[in-house]
């Protein structure tokens, strides 16, 4: 079932957001300051691409420099990522197919507002004791 979820998603919504987040990344990399963040896009993209079964946990350490990064990256980048998913969401939202897809589209916009300190693992990887900030149905 997530085979069949990853290629609907990737024709209707995953490969434009995906595109969209690897410009990022292009961008944030042309300074070296800008690398990390970059780095970040470039995570995000692939994880756009092919979402279902896989999941984001929070990472334990964080702390000032997490939410520095996170600031950085909202007002860098953030904001348009976060506009580019609502914009899909709404747009998948239309049809009764496509409302599970515009949902995920609204689960993926938290994410482009706030990623740094997030990890993207398989769903079945999961420990019981993860703590999960974003699931994606299998």
């Amino acid at each position: 079932m997530k085979t069949l979820g990853n290629i609907l998603w990737f024709v209707f919504a995953g490969l434009w957001l995906a595109l969209g987040y690897a410009l990022a990344g292009l961008v944030l990399c042309i300074t070296i300051i800008g690398i990390p963040f970059g780095v970040q896009a470039f995570k995000l993209a692939a994880f756009t691409l092919w979402p279902f079964g896989k999941t984001v946990v929070a990472s334990p350490e964080g702390g000032c420099l997490e939410v520095g990064a996170n600031v950085v990256w909202l007002v860098l980048v953030g904001w348009e990522l976060f506009l580019a998913h609502l914009a899909a969401g709404v747009l998948l939202c239309i049809t009764i197919i496509g409302f599970p897809f515009g949902i995920q589209a609204f689960k993926l916009s938290a994410l482009s507002l706030w990623p740094f300190g997030r990890s993207i693992v398989p769903i079945d990887s999961l420990s019981p004791d993860a703590v999960v900030t974003h699931s994606v149905p299998t």
